[in-house]
């Protein structure tokens, strides 16, 4: 009977071990705290064990993206700036190598702003060309050398209307301020420096003509002289050479007629002459000056 009892006593304990085990895993795996009953009908606590986090950088999923996960949005679409057009090209209007009364007009109107410093002569030469650079660059234009529309606007904005005389001026070079001693009575006006002979009456240009002189072994006299005496069909009695409209101021030295000035231009030099290329106008100054009248020579 004893013996039965222990054996019960023994079984009752070994099923509350049991139970308590049972429960303690149920806490481990997550289930709520709770409370319990033991063989013998005492309440068993039961105490929640804490889950520890997870340690370590977590690990990718190797599984494929989900076909209704959305894409990263693409940008948006911006159309390509159209190229900027290039300038037009300029119709050039006159460049080296032109002549005629439009580049005869250039030169005039360049010649009022300073930029030109020789008389008009109809002929586009690297002169011209040089004068325009410099107006170009005065205008911020980019300097071509060439004329085109725009150009010849701000050109004739900035001058006037070029007069018959400073079309056709009658030097090759501007004769510039006359000597003094030109200024009173009747006089023949030589300068070497602008290489122009003026005749003038009282202070008044009558005319004016190109003239080149003698060369560095037969230079020609400066000094105030007069007009000793006048010969319409001269001829050199030293070099046997014509001197047509002769006038003689100081000794042998004269103004005349040059055919080879008229020819070779300023290639050659005289023998100390004062020689003139142009006949016709020479012809009516002849007929104009007398004996007495005053000679000028300067630099």
């Amino acid at each position: 009977m004893l013996g039965t009892q222990a054996r019960g006593a023994a079984a009752r304990k070994g099923v509350a071990a049991a139970a308590v085990v049972l429960l303690g895993a149920g806490a481990v795996a997550g289930c709520q705290p709770g409370t319990g009953t033991s063989a013998d009908g005492k309440p068993i606590r039961i105490s929640k064990i804490p889950q520890q986090a997870p340690t370590g950088p977590p690990q990718s999923s190797s599984a494929p993206p989900s076909p209704h996960t959305s894409a990263p949005p693409r940008p948006a679409y911006t159309p390509p700036r159209p190229a900027s057009p290039r300038p037009a090209a300029q119709t050039v209007r006159m460049a080296p190598g032109n002549q005629g009364e439009h580049v005869r007009e250039l030169q005039a109107r360049l010649r009022q702003l300073g930029l030109f410093n020789r008389n008009p002569t109809g002929y586009y030469g690297s002169v011209t060309a040089a004068s325009v650079s410099a107006f170009q660059a005065q205008r911020g234009l980019t300097r071509t050398g060439k004329v085109t529309d725009p150009l010849l606007s701000a050109l004739r904005s900035r001058t006037h209307n070029p007069a018959h005389t400073e079309l056709y001026p009658p030097t090759s070079r501007p004769a510039g301020k006359p000597d003094p001693r030109c200024l009173t009575g009747r006089t023949l006006c030589v300068s070497k420096k602008s290489r122009t002979l003026r005749w003038m009456v009282d202070g008044q240009v009558r005319a004016a003509m190109d003239v080149r002189f003698g060369s560095a072994y037969t230079p020609t006299r400066e000094g105030t002289f007069k007009v000793d005496f006048k010969s319409r069909h001269h001829r050199s009695t030293i070099y046997d050479s014509p001197m047509p409209y002769a006038m003689f101021f100081s000794g042998g030295q004269a103004v005349h007629y040059s055919s080879d000035f008229a020819a070779r231009g300023y290639a050659g030099a005289s023998h100390g002459c004062v020689n003139v290329r142009d006949k016709t106008k020479l012809a009516k100054v002849f007929a104009q000056v007398r004996p007495g009248d005053k000679v000028v020579v300067y630099k």
